[in-house]
């Protein structure tokens, strides 16, 4: 069975967590969990999902590729 979505907004509203830890872990290995390989069109769209689906559930700092940086000091007066 196949879902059908008429964009890409409701594909990513239809992510469950579930869903998005094994699309995030298929990006990072290059694998499905059946074990094939993700072509480089499957991967592309698969990480703009990740990218689209982490800005609207996620914390910036939850994010994928976040990198926190220093504060800087307060000068003194």
């Amino acid at each position: 069975m196949t879902a059908e979505f008429d964009s890409f907004e409701e594909l990513i509203d239809s992510i469950t967590p579930d869903v998005y830890e094994n699309l995030k872990r298929a990006v990072e290995l290059g694998r499905w969990p059946d074990g094939s390989r993700l072509r480089p069109g499957q991967l592309e769209l698969s990480l703009q999902a990740l990218i689209v689906y982490e800005a609207k559930h996620l914390p910036e700092h939850e994010r994928s590729g976040f990198v926190e940086r220093p504060q800087k000091p307060e000068r003194c007066g």
